[in-house]
């Protein structure tokens, strides 16, 4: 047509210009096409006209929640047996060593899982407890008889505080996570209180927090497996806002999102 200049569209596939692709898009990628910003000096008579188009090939991964909630879950029920009394005396050191080598990498890995799917609610909150964690673990192991420590008072209650807005961006979208983000607040917040010299009724109250806490990460990690074996949302997951776009509308959809994503963009 008279007018317009052909352009060939750009293909982004994570390789040199000139060299073929580092691994191929059928086997491990899908493909996504999505229109760009209309290129300079070509014609605009036509609404893609002149507009670039580019292939975009991710590497989908599996989702690290159910790992990241099943973990966090047994992590809760050792710390619960512990403030119950269940767990005492060379026993808590056992369990410091379970926490240390069993639920500590666990929750690291679905981190840095959440880190890769571009999830960075998710990643923080699993980042925090990850090394929390192998730090109760390695706390216990040291000394496990000791009941309170004012340092460790002062680490629950600027763990609790930190987790005040990732808690509160949760809501925004994934709300099953924000409410096991808030149990788990004030869980800490009982247990610093104890920690610096409250009285060990708060200690018996954190310990029933933490008990909540298992049925709550029992229940997210059996919904967000359901949902990734079937395919779709069965038990409610309280999604809502972008959260719920990510699941229901296609790639396509956020074409002109993904340039300005960390990862993507040049500076975070």
């Amino acid at each position: 047509m008279p007018g317009r200049v052909p352009r060939a569209p750009a293909r982004i596939t994570g390789a040199r210009p000139g060299r073929r692709p580092p691994f191929p898009a059928s086997a491990v990628g899908y493909a996504a096409r999505m229109s760009g910003t209309p290129a300079a000096g070509a014609d605009r008579t036509g609404d893609q006209a002149g507009r670039d188009t580019a292939t975009v090939v991710v590497r989908p991964y599996a989702n690290p929640l159910p790992l990241g909630f099943f973990s966090f879950g047994i992590g809760m029920a050792l710390l619960a047996g512990i403030g119950f009394g269940a767990v005492d005396g060379e026993q808590v050191r056992a369990a410091g060593v379970l926490l240390a080598v069993f639920v500590f990498p666990l929750e690291f890995l679905a981190a840095v899982m959440a880190f890769l799917t571009r999830d960075t609610g998710a990643a923080a909150a699993l980042g925090l407890f990850a090394t929390s964690w192998a730090a109760l673990g390695a706390l216990h192991i040291v000394s496990p008889a000791q009941r309170t420590s004012v340092a460790v008072g002062i680490y629950l209650a600027a763990f609790a505080l930190m987790l005040v807005p990732v808690a509160a961006t949760a809501f925004l979208g994934k709300r099953l996570l924000g409410l096991v983000l808030t149990v788990s607040i004030v869980r800490a917040a009982f247990a610093a209180a104890y920690q610096l010299g409250a009285p060990g009724a708060l200690e018996t109250a954190g310990a029933a927090a933490a008990l909540l806490l298992v049925a709550l990460a029992l229940y997210a990690g059996t919904a967000f497996l359901v949902e990734d074996l079937r395919r779709r949302t069965v038990l409610p997951l309280l999604r809502r806002g972008d959260a719920r776009q990510a699941v229901e509308d296609d790639i396509g959809g956020r074409g002109d999102v993904i340039p300005r994503e960390p990862g993507v963009r040049r500076q975070l």
